[in-house]
């Protein structure tokens, strides 16, 4: 008889582009979000938690073809007895089920609406360095709301979530575009085919690559990228080129200049003259609530998501310069963007639905923050309550008991206690600031022996032999006192 297969055992490893996150960076990402939060919501916004699981046909973006039904999604489809189940998929964005969600319920809802919502987000795309399949969201947005002091209101509001989640004034800068002004741009320069438009579209969003020279050339015969291979351009004559290139160097030495410049580069267009108003209309709004150009300013050079927004565009920059893995200086770069998306909701409703909104990338805005030592310490473990004897593991329940009613982070050792430098060396581990010890010799006198780890490493770093018998780590109290000396220690009093 033939001897059984063995099965071999499943690979301990996460699947690409997704990744494992521990104790400390969990709670600062949970910390970051609760103070967003608290902004949104100071600001008005209601707290929203979908599924995060669409249909894909809601989800909309990436409606999957015959030959790749999961295209840019996690994607799957539902069993059933004709084989005909719907597509379902994991969200790859917050508004898209935002969109679903005011059209199913909007009978239901106020009108403005105005919601924040956050979680993870997942992207069937090929991973790299720093880029992951699932990262997290945090959303505000406003749906029914057509003025453009909605989209001021979210430039406002995402100002004060910077500062509040530890970015200081003067390290960022909110940019402000209008999709309505490069409307009037392409109907300036004459352009009747759609796949040309297009064409400049694409062009236009490498402007922060390849700068002005480069535009020019791409809309023109073409140029060599940098591997030597000859990119064709779109073809356009100069004078055909000249108005998009106007647009895109518009930004003068304040937004008065920038608006007058961006004036003449619409030209005649009437769509682009209104685009222009807006943000003129918008800067007057910040303007007034103290918002200045030294926090949010207007830049054509934003053109994030052009086949999208509808409206004002904004992008949250860092301003200030961190070291790559190689040594070399460079800036940080974005971390939220958003912007009007009008026609959203009319997928479901077959009406348009004015939206504004933004999102910030709370892993992206982590790193930032951990790149300049805002976040990103040690993070500080429970206090150690260490067993000495496994008879009286009744008592020192009681007193971890004691540590938590008074709010500290505490636990017992429940590991093997045999060996009590173990016990140290765990505590350590954990980052704990302090370790409580009794014996029985401590518990007929009703005492215990508390040792600051945190000035035991002090000393052990800096101290001479006579500062260590001055400033002995491990002292004695009473089991009254306990609570009292340990909050010394964790506060940083001791």
């Amino acid at each position: 008889m033939a001897k059984p297969k063995k099965q071999p055992r499943p690979k301990a490893e996460t699947p690409k582009g997704f990744r494992d996150y521990f104790g400390a960076e969990v709670t600062e990402r949970g910390d970051m979000l609760a103070k967003i939060a608290a902004v949104y919501h100071r600001y008005g916004f209601e707290a929203l938690e979908s599924s995060a699981v669409e249909t894909v046909e809601a989800l909309g973006k990436f409606l999957p073809d015959v030959d790749r039904p999961n295209e840019g999604v996690f994607a799957w489809q539902e069993a059933d007895d004709d084989g005909r189940g719907d597509w379902l998929a994991l969200r790859y964005d917050l508004t898209a089920p935002l969109a679903r969600v005011y059209a199913q319920h909007r009978n239901d809802l106020p009108t403005p609406y105005r919601r924040f919502a956050m979680g993870p987000v997942w992207r069937n795309e090929k991973p790299g360095p720093g880029r992951f399949r699932q990262f997290y969201q945090c959303d505000a947005d406003t749906v029914g709301a057509p003025s453009v002091a909605a989209d001021a209101e979210i430039c406002a509001m995402l100002a004060d979530t910077l500062e509040e989640v530890g970015i200081p004034r003067g390290d960022y800068l909110i940019r402000v575009n209008n999709r309505k002004v490069l409307n009037g741009v392409l109907e300036a320069m004459g352009l009747e085919d759609d796949a040309q438009k297009d064409a400049v579209l694409r062009t236009i969003d490498k402007f922060d690559k390849v700068g002005e020279a480069g535009v020019r050339e791409l809309l023109g015969a073409g140029r060599k990228d940098q591997s030597g291979a000859f990119i064709d351009g779109v073809g356009l004559t100069p004078e055909q080129a000249e108005p998009v290139l106007a647009f895109l160097t518009s930004k003068g030495t304040d937004n008065a200049a920038t608006l007058a410049n961006l004036r003449a580069a619409v030209g005649e267009a009437a769509i682009g003259a209104e685009g222009v108003d807006e943000l003129s209309e918008i800067a007057n709004l910040l303007d007034a609530q103290g918002y200045g150009p030294d926090r949010i300013v207007i830049d054509p050079s934003v053109v994030r998501g052009l086949g999208y927004y509808t409206g004002p565009v904004f992008e949250a920059e860092l301003t200030f310069e961190i070291t790559d893995e190689k040594g070399r200086p460079r800036q940080f770069g974005s971390v939220a963007g958003g912007g009007r998306y009008d026609d959203l909701v009319k997928r479901f409703t077959g009406q348009a639905v004015p939206a504004t909104g933004v999102s910030i990338g709370v892993d992206r805005l982590l790193a930032a923050l951990r790149a300049t030592g805002r976040v990103g310490g040690q993070a500080e473990g429970p206090v150690v309550v260490t067993v000495m004897d496994r008879a009286r593991m009744a008592d020192y329940q009681a007193m971890v008991a004691r540590l938590r009613q008074a709010g500290i982070r505490a636990e017992v050792y429940l590991g093997n206690p045999k060996n009590f430098g173990n016990q140290l060396k765990y505590a350590d581990r954990r980052g704990s600031p302090a370790a409580v010890i009794a014996g029985s010799d401590e518990f007929e006198r009703g005492v215990v022996q508390i040792k600051d780890l945190v000035l035991g490493a002090q000393i052990a770093e800096t101290a001479t032999l006579d500062e260590w018998k001055e400033r002995p780590s491990q002292f004695e109290c009473t089991l009254d006192e306990m609570v009292k000396r340990v909050r010394a220690i964790v506060d940083g009093e001791a």
